[in-house]
């Protein structure tokens, strides 16, 4: 199984990501009572007792297939035979009741009295339970070289941190949640993933839709699933929201804005994922289904804002259903692709199906209220009419011309009359479809919606029906597509959570991270000669030995350039700047000082090792392309928050020149002691 690649976006569309590594406490946030009995609760309850029971059945039906190839005996053929019918009927079963805990979008809605079109929320992705303190703490003691068991607090805490992940609450705490948590894996990353070996670490998810278990050693397949319950925790944060009032249908349009930027980001940045419901097929729909979420909640948008009774305003509306017909046609032929027909539920695809037709069925007949309730136009008004409506069909409506059409109630009745025709026999569609799905048939609100639409056609059609009319009521043309609020894929905001290095004491990422190897730290006891210890500083966390005297006393002691100070006199000095370290050398008498110094293998020029700090990746050994993580750290190397390359404080570094040496011997950025 491939294991999932990360790559890079085009320019920084998500925002910087703001990484602290100061010794803060770590998170406060928690996730949502795994035991509280509310229905979105149970239903997640319901949802993993399935995938485990779909995972049981699995691993009979895998083990029932080997015994079938590898058995010659033909009784024992027979019997495998009838247990694997028995187990593929179960799993069946099992399906079947996922896809209907994953059809229930009621339990999803707002509780408000007013009556909308539900909205189609995802389920969240569950997860196993992971242990980490072994594996942690022997990869600090021997990548490290420090006392595992020191750092059992830190490990406990991102233990924690996980498990409160797996229950986030449908709010902007839960959203926060899921994002520090997916930051926090950035310095688990470059903490603990080397690219040249693995820590035995199995990441298990289950397919949000199928139910179906996934495994891998691979951080980035916890990342992308990460993300993927973030763009569905946005669906159920948009499906909840009243959008019978213009703020809650702002904070729906928000929200499924940035679901579609969450598993845009997910389908652009991660690839061979090993789940169905992160595959590029499967993420391209869900992108196109909020979209088109987005789409009717601007249409819903305007039927609040537009005077119901102007002309122009009731072209308008019928132009914005037309689009929310058009989307939805797009996510109904994405549906019915190969990749993606047998894998999403029947009632998304009947239900995006219903809402074509309806929305359809919407436009027509805003069009014939336009044409039949409001009045001829003026003078004044019958240029702006004429233009509009000139934009407004497909193609042209037969019979006489625009100006003559708009200012004669006749003709405008006739037309009228053809989309009315229309519009019913759309409705009639969509409730035909929406018969032939027996969950949708069980949402009451979703019936009552369509035959509302329906009567009032019908009811319409009745008032503008004339006894005397020997005419054959013409074909309405369609109506063309236009919104006035264009959807946005807003894709996450890494920089909208600030998180903490949880293994801050670890040093400076610079440095100590597990794509860099280093010698065993030596201890070096140095006294002060007459020209000082003979040697040049450079840089912040850790300070950096950039130059050694031949033959003076650092050179002696056995120091090298390249060299990190890690302590000075007992006291650790992975994180103290220049400054900080020059007045430990400063303060040391007669006795001299002991120095702790680790060198790294491989070690570079010192320019080459401040290109390569600036530009650090991940280092995770499963991925085949981690720009993703590479593009937070060239954004993490702008923050004055985050780790100090060794070439930074070079004007400071000047001051502390001892007058022992020639000053043109150091180099621009050095200082020599």
């Amino acid at each position: 199984m491939m294991p999932p690649e990360e790559e890079s976006p085009d320019g920084d569309r998500g925002g910087g990501l703001v990484l602290l590594h100061g010794p803060k406490s770590g998170s406060t946030r928690k996730g949502c009572d795994p035991f509280a009995q509310t229905q979105r609760s149970k239903l997640q309850h319901r949802r993993a007792r399935i995938n485990q029971q779909i995972n049981k059945e699995m691993r009979m039906r895998a083990g029932a297939e080997n015994l079938f190839r590898a058995t010659s005996n033909h009784k024992v053929k027979e019997t495998v035979a009838l247990e694997l019918s028995y187990v593929n009927s179960n799993l069946q079963l099992l399906k079947e009741e996922l896809e209907e805990l994953n059809s229930s979008m009621d339990v999803y809605q707002n509780d408000s009295e007013s009556i909308s079109v539900p909205m189609i929320p995802l389920g969240l992705k569950e997860t196993k339970e992971l242990d980490l303190l072994v594996p942690l703490k022997d990869f600090i003691s021997e990548h490290y070289g420090e006392e595992g068991v020191l750092f059992e607090k830190e490990i406990k805490e991102f233990m924690e941190l996980r498990q409160a992940m797996r229950t986030p609450s449908r709010n902007e705490a839960g959203l926060e949640l899921l994002m520090e948590y997916y930051n926090q894996l950035y310095f688990l990353d470059s903490r603990f993933f080397p690219p040249t070996k693995t820590l035995g670490i199995f990441f298990h998810w289950y397919d949000s839709l199928t139910g179906v278990p996934s495994h891998q050693r691979a951080l980035a397949f916890e990342k992308g699933s990460v993300l993927f319950n973030l763009g569905a925790l946005h669906t159920q944060i948009g499906a909840r929201q009243d959008r019978a009032s213009l703020p809650g249908l702002n904070q729906a349009i928000d929200a499924f804005q940035k679901a579609a930027g969450a598993f845009n980001y997910l389908k652009e940045n991660f690839s061979n994922a090993p789940s169905l419901d992160m595959s590029a097929a499967s993420l391209t729909m869900l992108v196109r289904l909020m979209v088109a979420q987005v789409q009717e909640c601007v249409f819903e948008k305007m039927t609040l804002l537009r005077a119901q009774n102007d002309f122009l305003a009731r072209l308008q509306l019928a132009q914005e259903a037309a689009r929310v017909e058009d989307v939805y046609s797009l996510v109904h032929q994405t549906m019915s692709q190969p990749h993606v027909k047998d894998y999403v539920p029947f009632s998304w695809t009947t239900m995006v199906q219903v809402k074509s037709e309806h929305f359809k069925a919407l436009s027509h007949y805003f069009a014939a209220i336009a044409l039949c309730d409001c009045p001829a136009p003026s003078d004044a008004e019958l240029l702006e009419q004429e233009k509009a409506f000139l934009q407004f069909h497909v193609t042209m409506p037969e019979g006489p011309s625009l100006r003559a059409l708009l200012q004669d109630p006749e003709e405008r009745r006739k037309l009228g009359k053809a989309h009315l025709k229309k519009a019913i026999m759309k409705h009639e569609e969509a409730m035909r479809i929406h018969g032939l799905c027996k969950i949708l048939r069980k949402m009451d609100i979703l019936q009552e919606v369509l035959s509302f639409a329906h009567k009032r056609s019908l009811s319409k059609y009745s008032e503008i029906d004339h006894e005397e009319d020997f005419f054959e009521t013409g074909e309405a043309p369609d109506i063309h597509p236009k919104t006035h609020q264009k959807p946005e894929i807003k894709s996450p905001n890494f920089s909208q959570v600030k998180v903490t290095d949880l293994f801050h004491r670890l040093g400076p990422l610079s440095v100590f991270s597990a794509k860099n190897k280093w010698y065993p730290a030596r201890r070096v006891h140095l006294m002060r000669g007459e020209n000082g210890f003979g040697f040049t500083l450079r840089g912040d966390s850790p300070v950096l030995i950039a130059g050694v005297i031949p033959g003076g006393c650092a050179a002696e002691a056995g120091l090298k350039e390249g060299d990190y100070i890690i302590s000075v006199n007992g006291k650790d000095c992975k994180w103290s700047k220049h400054a900080e370290v020059v007045q430990l050398l400063k303060s040391t008498g007669k006795e001299g000082v002991d120095i702790g110094v680790i060198t790294l293998q491989g070690s570079e020029c010192p320019k080459a090792v401040d290109r390569r700090a600036a530009v650090m990746s991940s280092g995770s050994g499963m991925l085949k392309s981690n720009k993703e993580n590479s593009r937070k750290s060239l954004m993490n190397s702008k923050s004055a928050s985050t780790l100090l390359v060794w070439s930074k404080k070079s004007k400071r570094s000047k001051k502390s020149t001892y007058s022992g040496v020639p000053f043109t011997a150091v180099g621009d950025n050095e200082a020599m002691y």
